[in-house]
């Protein structure tokens, strides 16, 4: 890991500012001069003045080179869905870097908004509902990686403004060390019991994809709509009183401390936890139901490394990033790509039969409207 960080630091300029020091030097003596005589003084200093010059130049080539193969992206954090390793996949197979990035999908975006005059990075990873609005903010282009046509219609935008990568499903990420002897929840009315006070935590759904993810879980599942969320803000009103932990970033290894005992998060991580990290751990798909849903990336609009940018998102698509993503337990959107040892990993079929279908554009609009009213109920 020490390598990926190298590259992630500011560039030394010690160099540069000791030639341009060097080269300032014979301006700075000329202005001296009291006489022409001392002309010969003058050229005396002009190859000192040349060298200095040669001296910058040939620091600034290996710089730019270094700058060169990097691609800035958003929503990269190595301790999600195992960007660590897909990252230093990127480097090793394409030489470009990509240094971490720990931001969520709603802080992605508000960046990307934020310096739209001016950007700074050139691919961006989100939550599939977050897509749409990057899209209506117009801060990410049209881009058709290899294997487009390997993507199932329902998961890419027709024009390439986004597509998906991988997918998770929804639900209950439990350290049952932490449980203190209570069992394991089951059902989304077992997180309401006092039982589990101080115990529940769930990503800011008013920022976080996953957070909204899973607040659109518990609504579909207990008899809402994506045009009624009712039943959500009913159910987080009443877990309000259990106290409950809410992060804004992924919060993996909280759970693993024992700080999170049950998170609301997605089966990959769960099963991160269990075969990676042997930790005593559970992921419950809950009875009354749950989603799967897809996470994408998509082409920042004039990106500072636009062909960097193009190579990143060519090689998450790859017949390699998508056995890394299956290895980390994701449902690569190549599903060619999971292999049975993987897929043996998962919970059976019959309990992922309780994950509904979404529609993704509706999930989408109502997105902020819903975290305005969490908050206003939340806090």
């Amino acid at each position: 890991m020490t390598s990926l960080f190298a590259f992630a630091g500011p560039l030394s300029l010690a160099p540069v500012r000791a030639a341009l020091r060097a080269l300032a030097a014979p301006v700075r003596r000329l202005t001296r001069l009291p006489h022409l005589p001392r002309l010969p003084r003058f050229s005396r200093a002009l190859p000192l003045a040349a060298s200095a010059a040669a001296l910058v130049a040939g620091l600034a080539g290996p710089l730019a080179a270094q700058a060169d193969q990097t691609a800035i992206c958003y929503n990269c954090p190595p301790e999600w869905a195992d960007w660590a390793s897909q990252i230093q996949a990127i480097q090793k197979d394409t030489g470009i870097r990509v240094p971490f990035d720990n931001k969520n999908s709603g802080q992605s975006i508000a960046q990307l908004m934020a310096e739209q005059k001016s950007p700074v990075a050139d691919v961006v990873y989100l939550g599939v509902s977050s897509a749409f609005q990057a899209k209506d903010k117009g801060v990410i282009t049209p881009y058709k990686p290899a294997h487009w046509n390997d993507i199932p219609a329902d998961l890419k935008d027709p024009q390439g403004y986004w597509f998906a990568i991988h997918s998770g499903t929804l639900g209950f990420f439990v350290n049952k060390d932490a449980l203190e002897g209570k069992p394991v929840p089951r059902s989304w009315a077992d997180l309401l019991k006092p039982e589990y006070k101080g115990m529940v935590g769930y990503l800011d759904p008013s920022s976080a994809f996953v957070g909204y993810a899973g607040a659109v879980a518990v609504n579909l599942a207990l008899g809402g709509t994506l045009e009624n969320f009712q039943p959500a803000f009913e159910w987080f009103g009443k877990l309000k009183a259990n106290e409950p932990i809410v992060p804004k970033q992924t919060a993996y290894a909280r759970v693993l401390s024992g700080e999170i005992p049950i998170l609301l998060d997605y089966d990959f991580d769960a099963y991160r936890a269990k075969y990676k990290d042997h930790a005593n751990v559970a992921f419950v798909i809950p009875k009354e139901g749950t989603i799967s849903v897809p996470y994408v990336m998509s082409l920042v609009k004039n990106g500072p490394h636009e062909a960097n940018g193009k190579k990143v998102l060519d090689f998450v698509l790859s017949d390699e990033g998508q056995k890394l993503w299956a290895n980390a337990y994701l449902r690569p959107v190549r599903a060619s790509a999971l292999s049975p040892e993987a897929a043996s990993k998962f919970l059976p079929a019959s309990d992922y039969a309780r994950a509904k279908p979404v529609d993704f554009a509706k999930m989408a609009a109502q997105q902020q409207a819903f975290g305005e009213r969490y908050l206003q109920i939340m806090h």
